[in-house]
């Protein structure tokens, strides 16, 4: 499959890197989301691909956000149409959700700034390692929200009351800071952002994968009524003997061995 905006690069161990290149800022567009949605469904679907990592060809940024300037070229067609706002609001966030609905884990690299929307979709994933940039849900500086998701995915990660001073002052937080409040899971340099991402990916995908998929589903199910969560883990629980990967596991238990998940492929 071709791509206009990304660069899909499938590593060692069933790794598969999706570069993000939209010059000159990877802003987020129309094409940008249609290259990612399609990329979701064409890793999502790869039986070769276990994990999966989002980062940026650019230098300085990871995402810059919505296409500010188009936005505005394209408002007037919106004047007085909260509908069709609403729609462009869904449509980010659909995209974006792609990869936290993912039955894999997803990482995102971030090698640069990642504010606004490029905040969102790295909240999206399943892990955040950071490098260098700034990050942060700025939207109210523009007298905008966010709405790719910001709102919700931040105040369940850091809890109502961070995510509101973070959310109201527009904070950009340098990697420590983010990592300090638990943003971001791990900081690194920039020389070895790429080195010890691919050394915590490669573990997670020698890992049961199938397992880590079906407990990412429940794990989003306890962001509602306990006892809907109860039973969707209950029937994720059921579902991880249909993979195959308990048989792996189970057997290097009683051997006292290190399950080989990748090799029993």
């Amino acid at each position: 499959m071709s791509y206009e905006t990304i660069q899909i690069d499938r590593r060692d161990k069933g790794v598969a890197w999706i570069i993000i290149d939209n010059p000159p800022a990877n802003a987020i567009s129309e094409k940008l989301m249609t290259d990612l949605e399609q990329a979701a469904d064409e890793l999502g679907a790869d039986p070769s691909v276990r994990v999966i990592v989002i980062t940026s060809a650019h230098e300085k940024t990871f995402v810059a956000g919505a296409d500010l300037k188009a936005m505005i070229q394209s408002g007037s067609q919106y004047a007085g149409n909260e509908a069709g706002i609403v729609q462009q609001s869904v449509r980010m966030q659909q995209c974006f959700n792609r990869f936290a609905t993912l039955p894999k884990p997803v990482i995102a690299a971030i090698n640069g700034h990642a504010l606004g929307g490029g905040c969102e979709l790295a909240l999206a994933c399943d892990f955040r390692i950071m490098s260098k940039g700034k990050i942060g849900l700025t939207e109210v500086s523009l007298g905008l929200i966010p709405g790719a998701g910001g709102t919700q995915r931040m105040t369940r990660l850091l809890g109502r009351a961070k995510a509101t001073e973070l959310i109201f002052t527009s904070k950009r937080l340098e990697p420590e800071e983010a990592l300090q409040i638990g943003l971001v899971n791990k900081v690194t340099t920039p020389e070895k952002l790429v080195e010890e991402t691919t050394a915590f990916a490669e573990q997670l995908a020698e890992g049961a994968v199938k397992a880590m998929g079906l407990a990412k589903r429940s794990i989003h199910a306890a962001e509602g009524p306990v006892e809907d969560g109860f039973i969707i883990e209950a029937h994720s629980f059921a579902q991880t003997f249909k993979t195959g990967e308990p048989a792996v596991g189970l057997d290097a238990f009683f051997q006292k061995k290190k399950p080989q998940f990748l090799r029993s492929l």
